[in-house]
């Protein structure tokens, strides 16, 4: 780790995710000295097999592709450190960062950490996530869920909009309340219009069967079906920006101009952290952009 100002990095990439790891590929062949911190959590490798991400007609699951982007970057000599930073310091128009392994200083920071999806201790939910039976991006992956059953987990009241969209893709989608609460006569009845089933029960509990998942519900019935989609929120991994003044909206993303520039000058953002939009593509996008106005922002660095 580079533990000195004589050895200061020109960017220092925290988050190793598809986002990350395409702003250092192209920071490293800008010839810039870049860095990437991660700390092995990306939401990208919870994909099994996404379809929607161009170039992949045949589908990659997001293990496969963090795995080809860390070995794209390392072909260009970018360090990718696993680790976990604490506490990010602006101090003389340059950024400290400390981990458990050290001190990191950089000119520029981009931050592309991403998010955590939140979840429910309901018995049989964490095992049918590891085998896949459980997705949480309808637009990333609902047109293979075509004239499946398809369940909504979550508050009737706020699942709706999910339930509504994933209606596009099949005839047989039911929206499972994750608790007891009635919901609204508004959202019953936009339901009840799109043909979506609203249980009076709520789950209680979930088994899986092969490819299939058993909802097991308060009633003691049991509804079965092809792939569930939680609607339970999520949690921005915003605090270092957050801890440096930086702007942030209602639930946390970070605010950011055209440029991926935050409102901390030479403080950057990409992917899920700045967007409610979590597509892998909108997030190497953010990464190409910011990468590029981070190295035009820089002295130039003839050869």
């Amino acid at each position: 780790m580079a533990d000195t100002a004589h050895d200061e990095l020109d960017c220092l990439v925290i988050g190793g995710g598809p986002a990350g790891l395409t702003a250092a590929i192209y920071l490293a062949r800008y010839r810039r000295r870049v860095v990437v911190i991660d700390s092995r959590e990306s939401r990208a490798a919870l994909i099994p097999e996404s379809h929607n991400y161009p170039g992949f007609a045949s589908g990659v699951s997001g293990k496969t592709l963090l795995a080809l982007l860390t070995s794209q970057a390392e072909t260009y000599g970018v360090s990718i450190l696993h680790d976990r930073v604490e506490s990010l310091q602006r101090s003389g128009g340059a950024f400290s960062a400390r981990s458990p392994s050290g001190e990191v200083f950089a000119k520029r920071v981009l931050l592309a950490t991403g998010l955590v999806d939140r979840t429910l201790e309901i018995p049989g939910l964490r095992p049918a996530i590891a085998k896949g039976l459980v997705r949480y991006c309808p637009i990333c992956d609902g047109y293979e869920a075509s004239g499946q059953r398809i369940a909504v987990l979550g508050p009737a009241d706020i699942a709706c909009n999910k339930a509504l969209f994933l209606r596009t893709y099949s005839r047989c989608v039911t929206l499972l309340a994750s608790d007891g609460k009635p919901a609204g006569d508004k959202v019953c009845g936009e339901l009840a219009d799109a043909g979506v089933r609203l249980p009076s029960a709520h789950v209680v509990g979930f088994e899986h069967q092969d490819s299939q998942i058993v909802a097991m519900m308060s009633d003691g019935s049991r509804e079965d079906f092809d792939v569930v989609y939680p609607v339970l929120g999520c949690d921005v991994r915003s605090e270092l920006a957050e801890a440096l003044g930086a702007r942030h909206n209602e639930v946390g993303c970070i605010e950011v101009d055209a440029s991926q520039r935050s409102s901390v000058e030479g403080l950057y953002a990409a992917g899920d952290v700045v967007s409610d939009l979590h597509q892998i593509a909108v997030g190497t996008g953010h990464a190409a952009i910011a990468a590029t106005k981070i190295h035009n922002s820089l002295p130039r660095n003839f050869c």
